[in-house]
């Protein structure tokens, strides 16, 4: 028991470092880049071209890494990606005091899904530092190809299709409702700055719900069908959207409010409850 005490100590004073908080505060202004970017990609695609990049993280940051100092960029990146994921596991191991019973037990569960999000994309950036392979769309596909070699391996695809079109519906929910705004320091936001804060969420969290609802479907169908080409996780959500009657407008939409989000990210670096 004083094992688990002891743990716990340990976890939660590496939780209240300083400089943990800095750097998971840095990292949402990463995350807050990498989504403007990947609305300006969904843009290109919404109107015939995207330069070749796909729609996605690490198309998202390829084009980063393009730019003056973009390699650096990208390192810095990864390193509150990292800080982030590190907050987050600490949250799931000992976090979420305030909440009591089946409550802290959901919260924790999505830290732990937190953590993965903010380690993959900190992973995704090493790699576009290091010009390591092919894009996450291709690789996406490849996977998917192997394990659909088997029966099992076909049921696998098709349940983390339905789980991320599910993290996708619980999504829009999380915006509709509103519920971001308890992770928010309100108290410290005046009036302005507190409504921006909620219409930029709203809007942010539904359309990446909507972009992962759509991939998460893809996945899905990719297992009935034995299609891999349609398991190429966001960028193909993207494509397929625009693809639809009156699709590149709805994916217009998409765009801006994947954008919306990158811009709420800013504020989360300053309001977020670390």
């Amino acid at each position: 028991m004083s094992l688990t005490r002891n743990a716990e100590a340990t976890a939660s004073q590496a939780a209240n470092s300083r400089w943990l908080e800095l750097l998971a505060r840095a990292g949402f202004i990463g995350y807050g880049v990498v989504h403007l970017l990947i609305a300006w990609l969904a843009l290109q695609i919404a109107f015939g071209g995207s330069g070749g990049k796909s729609g996605d993280q690490g198309g998202a940051l390829s084009t980063l890494a393009e730019k003056p100092m973009g390699k650096f960029l990208c390192v810095a990146i990864a390193v509150g990606m990292l800080a982030m994921a590190i907050w987050q596991a600490l949250e799931a191991a000992v976090g979420h005091q305030a909440e009591r019973d089946k409550e802290r037990i959901f919260e924790r569960i999505a830290s732990v899904a937190r953590t993965l999000v903010y380690l993959y994309f900190a992973w995704t950036a090493w790699k576009v530092f290091s010009d390591a392979g092919s894009s996450n769309a291709d690789q996406s596909e490849a996977l998917t190809g192997k394990l659909m070699t088997s029966t099992g391996g076909r049921w696998l695809v098709g349940l983390a299709g339905l789980v991320l079109a599910a993290i996708g519906i619980g999504l829009v929910i999380y915006g509709w409702k509103k519920k971001f705004e308890k992770r928010l320091k309100t108290g410290e936001m005046n009036a302005h700055t507190r409504t921006l804060a909620r219409r930029l969420g709203m809007a942010g969290y539904i359309a990446k719900g909507v972009a992962y609802g759509i991939a998460g479907l893809l996945v899905v169908l990719a297992a009935v069908n034995y299609d891999p080409e349609k398991a190429r996780g966001l960028d193909a959500a993207l494509r397929t959207l625009r693809d639809q009657s009156y699709g590149p407008v709805l994916l217009v939409l998409v765009a801006l409010g994947i954008a919306c989000y990158g811009v709420y990210c800013f504020l989360q670096s300053r309001y977020r409850k670390v």
